[in-house]
């Protein structure tokens, strides 16, 4: 009898599709402290115990695949088969569990005796990121219409791989794609010409060696792509968990969905990621999935002051700042190093240094883009300025359409913009 419920509750636990159980379990992988906004940088969301109760709404919700027999577990059951899908999760690289031997299983349906529940821990891997990465590029994707993503196609034409334009003769630095019917060509009509007798030397070149010369060198035209660097700024101040919505997780989704479309898709593209609050510092990609909300104030200055240094570092065809953001600036770094902080309002020192780094980014010939995710008068008037001063685009969106704004915009960016 024994033999019997081990090996039922192991079937049921390979029926779960892995994949699914990720994606609705990608709310707490990407947790952002939104659960308790006065203390982000809480752990309470690693520890077992929430993964226990993630895990256990997923399955009794249904939005896992359809297991059968789940309604008859009991207990006792529903506890051990949870159990093998965190083993499944944590074999599968999904995750990694960390506390003494014997004490990362919690007792009881819905919660544990509370006896090791402090020490059992799991930490999301890498491979868990990127995996939700790409599920949120699909599903983003997905809602545009769109199967797969092309290159940044341009109006202009250069000497490319692909031929899409009609040849032309060769010139100094183009890249030798040689259009080899048209070279010939060339070559067999400028001796026809020399000679004065263009169908006698025609015929005549079908049986005899053809002297090229450097003016007879013709090449294909390709339509030009253009590569771009971009700069993700993202505002992770506490107002972005605050007023009952978790703004902070959809926007480290996007990100991780403009990471994978970038690495698979434009190998080209460079992307970095910021973040400012009281301050403003660079993240890795890799690193964003872990990232919570900071500290209470906007200092938007810094950020954009900090992207500018590391665009000024690519040299690409496209340099653009993608700013979300959800609040005003609230504070700027002095010159002597300390913070200048006024929540109160739109203090007009803030908003003038502020403007001063849009018009600098500007000159460096930097495009901002704007994503702002509140609807306030002096808000909107805020970011559209910005828009205006840095001749870039403003858009007022929420949470649940701001991946496929910010998607769309990349995806047709260079198209409007290089001509």
């Amino acid at each position: 009898m024994k033999y019997r419920y081990t090996r039922k509750i192991a079937d049921l636990a390979g029926d779960v599709d892995l994949e699914s159980l990720m994606s609705k379990l990608s709310e707490l992988m990407l947790a952002s402290g939104f659960d308790n906004p006065w203390d982000p940088q809480s752990d309470d969301d690693r520890m077992m115990q929430a993964l226990h109760d993630a895990i256990l709404e997923a399955l009794l919700s249904g939005d896992v695949n359809q297991v059968e027999g789940l309604e008859d577990l009991s207990a006792e059951e529903l506890q051990e088969l949870i159990a093998k899908l965190v083993e499944r999760l944590s074999e599968q690289g999904y995750v990694s569990v960390t506390g003494p031997p014997g004490k990362q299983r919690l007792d009881g349906p819905g919660g544990g005796t509370g006896q090791g529940q402090g020490q059992a821990r799991f930490e999301v891997t890498d491979k868990a990121l990127d995996f939700l990465g790409y599920r949120a590029l699909r599903d983003l994707l997905g809602s545009m219409g769109r199967s797969s993503a092309g290159r940044h196609d341009t109006r202009a034409l250069a000497t490319g791989i692909e031929a899409g334009g009609p040849p032309r003769p060769y010139e100094f630095g183009d890249t030798l794609n040689l259009d080899a019917s048209a070279t010939v060509l060339h070559a067999i009509a400028r001796r026809a010409t020399a000679a004065k007798a263009p169908a006698v030397s025609a015929r005549a070149s079908a049986g005899q060696a053809i002297d090229l010369e450097y003016d007879d060198l013709m090449i294909t035209q390709g339509d030009y792509q253009s590569s771009c660097a971009t700069v993700l700024l993202l505002d992770c101040s506490h107002s972005m968990v605050l007023y009952g919505e978790d703004r902070f997780t959809p926007a480290k989704r996007v990100a991780m969905a403009l990471s994978h479309l970038i690495r698979h898709q434009y190998p080209g593209d460079t992307l970095n990621a910021v973040l400012f609050h009281d301050s403003a510092e660079e993240v890795p990609i890799k690193q964003l999935g872990r990232v919570k909300v900071g500290p209470y104030y906007t200092n938007t200055r810094e950020g954009l002051r900090l992207a500018r240094r590391i665009l000024d570092r690519q040299r690409k065809d496209m340099r653009q700042i993608i700013m979300i953001t959800d609040g005003k600036p609230s504070a700027i770094t002095r010159p002597d190093g300390r913070i200048y902080r006024n929540a109160f309002g739109l203090d007009p020192l803030v908003l003038r240094e502020t403007f001063a780094e849009v018009a600098a980014c500007r000159r460096a010939g930097i495009m901002i883009n704007t994503f702002m995710l509140a609807r306030d008068y002096d808000l909107v008037a805020f970011v559209r300025r910005v828009a205006r001063i840095s001749h870039g685009k403003a858009y007022f969106t929420t949470p649940f359409t701001l991946g496929k704004y910010v998607l769309m915009d990349y995806l047709t960016n260079k198209t409007r913009t290089i001509h």
